[in-house]
C-alpha cells in the first residue's frame, strides 16, 4: 500500500480511489475540521491538460448541485508554478457509501429505489443544462439506508455539446457518444438503461464499442435479449423501460428523466401484485464485469 501523500492545510485520512490521472482522498480541513473527498490531479506533461480541465469543468457543474442524489463540490484549489497549474485540488462531497457495482441490492424493491433516486438526480442535472454522460454502476454510491449520490462528473457538459473525441465507457455508451453526436438527456437515458439491464441481469448491453474492441457495430435487437426473459424475477413492465431506455435512436427513447420516473414509481405502485421483495437471484459483482474506470474511453 502506497503511502499517502502531504497535502498543504488537509490531513489526509484514506485513499479512496483512483481516476482518470487522478487520486481521490477522504481529508480533513486543518482550518475548520471540515471532512471532505479531495479529487487531486497532478500535471506531469502536456498531456495531463485535459484531465486538469475536466476537473476544472466538474467543479463548474457540480458546484451548483443542490439535490441529494447527486454529489456536490465545494472548492478548487490550484497549485501553479510559473503561471502554469500543476497540482489541482477538487474538494467535494464525503459519501458513506459503496459502490453499485461492488454491491448491489438483494431485492427488487430496493434496487426500483436506486433507479428512481439516480433519475431523479439526472433530472435535476437536466433541469440545470447539464448531461452527466457517463452513469454506469461504480459512478452510483449506496450508503448502508439505501440513499445513494452520483459521483464523477468530469464528463460531464451542457445539453446539445459535441465532443471532439469519444468518452464514455464501453458496455454503458450511447450511439450518438461514439459517433460524436450532440450529447442530450436522452444519453444519460441510455447510460441509465444499460446500467440497470446490467444491475438485474449480470449481462451488460452490446454496445457500439464492446470493451474488448472487437470492432464497431450497431446494437442490434436480436442479440438483446429482455430482463425478464434472462431474470423471470424481473416485472415486464421494469424490463420493458429498461430496452426502451436502450434504443439506438435518442427519439425512440424516453422523453425525458420524468417519464422514467413515474414508470419506475408504477412499478413500484404494484408492490401488492408483484414480488418486490424478493430477492434478485443473481450473482456478486466482478471488476470485469461492470465497466471499472481503467476502462473508461476519455
Amino acid at each position: 500500500m502506497e503511502p499517502l501523500p502531504e497535502i498543504s492545510d488537509f490531513e489526509v485520512l484514506s485513499c479512496l480511489g483512483y481516476g482518470a490521472r487522478s487520486t481521490i482522498y477522504a481529508v480533513c480541513e486543518n482550518r475548520t475540521g471540515q471532512v471532505y473527498a479531495l479529487k487531486r490531479v497532478i500535471r506531469r506533461s502536456a498531456e495531463d491538460d485535459r484531465f486538469l480541465e475536466q476537473a476544472s469543468q466538474e467543479y463548474q457543474i457540480s458546484s451548483q448541485f443542490d439535490h441529494p442524489a447527486l454529489r456536490k463540490s465545494h472548492r478548487l484549489i490550484k497549485k501553479r508554478k510559473l503561471l502554469t497549474t500543476v497540482e489541482l485540488h477538487l474538494l467535494m462531497d464525503l459519501v458513506d457509501g459503496t459502490s453499485l457495482d461492488s454491491e448491489r441490492p438483494a431485492n427488487l424493491r430496493d434496487l426500483l429505489s436506486i433507479a428512481c433516486q439516480v433519475a431523479r438526480g439526472l433530472g435535476a442535472m437536466h433541469k440545470l443544462g447539464y448531461v452527466h454522460a457517463d452513469i454506469k454502476p461504480n459512478n452510483i454510491l449506496v450508503n448502508p439506508d439505501g440513499h445513494c449520490k452520483i459521483i464523477d462528473f468530469g464528463q460531464s457538459c451542457t445539453i446539445g455539446t459535441v465532443k471532439s473525441r469519444i468518452q464514455g465507457t464501453p458496455d454503458y455508451i450511447a450511439p450518438e457518444q461514439v459517433a460524436l453526436g450532440p450529447l442530450t438527456p436522452a444519453t444519460d437515458v441510455f447510460n441509465f438503461g444499460a446500467t440497470f439491464y446490467w444491475c438485474v441481469t449480470d449481462r451488460h448491453v452490446p454496445t457500439v464499442i464492446p470493451k474488448r474492441r472487437q470492432g464497431l457495430a450497431a446494437v442490434s435487437s436480436r442479440e438483446l435479449v429482455s430482463p425478464h426473459e434472462i431474470n423471470p424475477r424481473i416485472p415486464v413492465s421494469f424490463s420493458k423501460l429498461i430496452l426502451e431506455c436502450i434504443e439506438n435512436r435518442p427519439s425512440d427513447r424516453p422523453a425525458s428523466m420524468d417519464e422514467v420516473i413515474s414508470r419506475l414509481e408504477l412499478v413500484l405502485s404494484l408492490s401488492s401484485t408483484l414480488r418486490l421483495d424478493d430477492t434478485l437471484g443473481l450473482g456478486g459483482a466482478s471488476p470485469a464485469a461492470t465497466g471499472n474506470k481503467d476502462d473508461t474511453v476519455t
